[in-house]
């Protein structure tokens, strides 16, 4: 579990240690715009994906290419240090991976701009413990409805 400050008050040191590269990653694009922000965007989600092992770069490398075939309109970029597809600038699709916050799994999870809406309730994050043919074609299926 991640330590916290002031006796349980406030926000762990991961949840800091987030915001902190949050603002770099705003940083780093200040000023940029257009294609060369496409880039240094691209860059930091590439490396954001080559530092993960184990089921968290697998999943993370999943993400990618399955985002890359099916939802090519999406741009790559880092949220928070995780990998993330944006639609004009805004998050659609992200991988927290199990490294991050020492959790169990790592999960895909989608922002409120995808259009995963069924009826009254519906799951916008999924945890996923092995990457199976199984889990790419759920995945898939995923992402063409969050950007449908």
């Amino acid at each position: 579990m991640a330590d916290s400050t002031a006796g349980g008050a406030g926000f762990s040191d991961e949840e800091k240690a987030a915001m902190k590269q949050r603002a770099e990653e705003l940083r780093s694009t200040k000023g940029l715009k257009g294609a060369a922000k496409l880039a240094k965007e691209l860059e930091a989600c590439m490396d954001a994906i080559d530092a993960l092992e184990g089921i968290d770069g697998e999943v993370a490398r999943m993400v990618h290419r399955i985002v890359s075939e099916e939802a090519s309109d999406l741009d790559p970029k880092t949220f928070y240090g995780f990998p993330a597809y944006a639609r004009a600038g805004k998050v659609v699709i992200f991988v927290q991976p199990k490294s991050k916050f020492d959790a169990r799994y790592p999960t895909l999870n989608f922002d409120e701009t995808a259009t995963l809406d069924d009826g009254s309730m519906w799951p916008t994050s999924f945890a996923i413990v092995e990457v199976t043919p199984q889990v790419e074609s759920r995945v898939r299926e995923l992402v063409r409805s969050a950007v449908d």
